[in-house]
C-alpha cells in the first residue's frame, strides 16, 4: 500500500520492516459501535503519569486535551482529560455544542501518548494514522459541561512489534462527560524512525525550503467558522468542490515545520467541506469516519471533492474525498443531523 497522508503527525511504515503478529487483544467488527470493549470498567492501578506537550506532540500546552493517565494493565488505560470552552482552534461551534473535532484530536493525541510512553517508541518516531472512526452524542457535548473533566478508556489492540519498538497499534477509546457517553472512536496508528521516513520521504524533505502559496478562502460562514485564517478551503471551479488552501503558519495546525500537509488539516478540510456542501450549520459531525491512502504534498493543488447523500429523515450525509495529481489522498464520510425548521408563528 503506498504510505498514508498523516492523520496524527508523520510518516508511514517502512515496507520492509519486520512485523510480528497482532496482539490478542483485538476489539469487536466495529470498535465504535455501542458494544465496544472499552465500556468494561476494571479497577485501577494507583500510578498515574501526566501527559506532556512532548508526548502528545503539541508545543503548546492549551493544546494537548489529555491531562494524565493510569495504567490498567498491558493494554488498557484510563485518562483525564479538558476540552475548554473556549479554544483558539476547537472553539464552540454555536451558543451550545463544542466542536465534536476535539474528540479525534484527542484520540489522535492519546494514541501518541501510549505509542511513546507505554509501548517504546522513541521520541523521534514519525507518525500515522491510517484510519480513524469516531460517534458523538452532540447533545452531551455541551458547553455548560466544559469546566467537567473528560474520563475516557482504552484498549489497545493489533499491536505489532519493530524489535523492542513500535510498528503499528490500534486504539478504541470510549469518552465521558458529567456522568454521560460523549464519544466513542477508533483508529490505527503506524510508526516510523527517522531513517526509514528520511528513505520514504526521499525527494521532498527539502519542500521544508520552499514557502508555501497561501490561497484566498471561502467565506468563513460557508466553512463553519468564526475566523478567516481558520478557514482550509479556496474556490475552485464548480460546486461541490475546493482546493485546499494550506497556511504553514497557523499555530494550531501547523505548529512546525512538516514536509508534507498535516492530517488534522485534511479532517479539518473535510467537515469544512460537508458544511459548505450541505448548507447544514452547525454542521455537527455525529458520526465521522476516514481513511489515508497517500500523503498530501504542499506543492501540489488538493482538489476537496464532495457528494450530498440523504441517507435519514433529519440527517445529512457528506461524502469527502481528496485527490492530488490525479491521485488519490484520503476519503471521509460525516453525517450530522438537520437543525428542526423554525416555524414562524401564525
Amino acid at each position: 500500500m503506498a504510505p498514508p497522508s498523516p492523520a496524527a503527525e508523520e510518516a508511514a511504515p517502512a515496507a520492509t520492516a519486520a512485523e510480528e503478529p497482532a496482539s490478542s487483544a483485538t476489539p469487536s467488527a466495529d470498535p465504535a459501535a455501542p458494544s465496544s470493549p472499552v465500556t468494561a470498567r476494571p479497577a485501577l492501578h494507583s500510578h498515574t503519569t501526566a501527559v506532556t506537550t512532548e508526548l502528545a506532540h503539541r508545543p503548546t500546552e492549551t493544546d494537548v486535551f489529555p491531562a494524565r493517565w493510569t495504567r490498567i494493565s498491558d493494554t488498557r488505560f484510563r485518562f483525564t482529560a479538558h476540552w475548554p470552552a473556549a479554544h483558539p482552534f476547537f472553539g464552540p461551534v454555536d451558543d451550545r455544542h463544542q466542536d465534536p473535532m476535539i474528540v479525534g484530536e484527542t484520540l489522535r493525541q492519546a494514541s501518541m501518548v501510549l505509542a511513546h510512553a507505554e509501548f517504546g517508541a522513541p521520541a523521534d518516531t514519525h507518525f500515522v494514522m491510517w484510519d480513524l472512526t469516531v460517534r458523538v452524542d452532540p447533545d452531551a457535548l455541551l458547553l455548560a459541561d466544559a469546566a467537567e473533566p473528560v474520563e475516557f478508556d482504552v484498549v489497545c489492540s493489533e499491536i505489532r512489534r519493530r524489535g523492542r519498538g513500535l510498528r503499528s497499534m490500534r486504539t478504541t477509546m470510549e469518552f465521558r462527560r458529567a456522568g454521560r457517553l460523549v464519544a466513542r472512536g477508533t483508529g490505527s496508528t503506524g510508526c516510523t524512525p527517522p531513517r526509514a521516513y528520511r528513505r520514504l520521504r526521499a525527494g521532498k524533505l527539502n519542500a521544508l525550503d520552499t514557502p508555501v502559496p497561501l490561497l484566498a478562502g471561502i467565506a468563513p460562514r460557508s466553512a463553519g467558522r468564526a475566523r478567516a485564517e481558520d478557514v482550509v478551503l479556496a474556490p475552485a471551479d464548480r460546486p461541490g468542490v475546493w482546493n485546499l488552501r494550506v497556511d504553514t503558519g497557523h499555530p494550531v495546525l501547523f505548529p512546525r515545520p512538516n514536509d508534507h500537509v498535516p492530517g488534522m488539516v485534511l479532517f479539518e478540510a473535510a467537515r469544512q467541506a460537508a458544511t459548505a456542501a450541505s448548507g447544514v450549520r452547525p454542521f455537527l459531525p455525529g458520526t465521522l469516519t476516514a481513511e489515508f491512502a497517500h500523503y498530501a504534498e504542499l506543492h501540489s493543488p488538493c482538489r476537496i471533492e464532495t457528494e450530498v447523500v440523504d441517507e435519514r429523515p433529519g440527517e445529512v450525509t457528506v461524502r469527502v474525498s481528496g485527490r492530488q495529481d490525479g491521485a488519490p489522498v484520503f476519503t471521509a464520510s460525516l453525517t450530522s443531523a438537520r437543525p428542526a425548521p423554525v416555524r414562524s408563528p401564525s
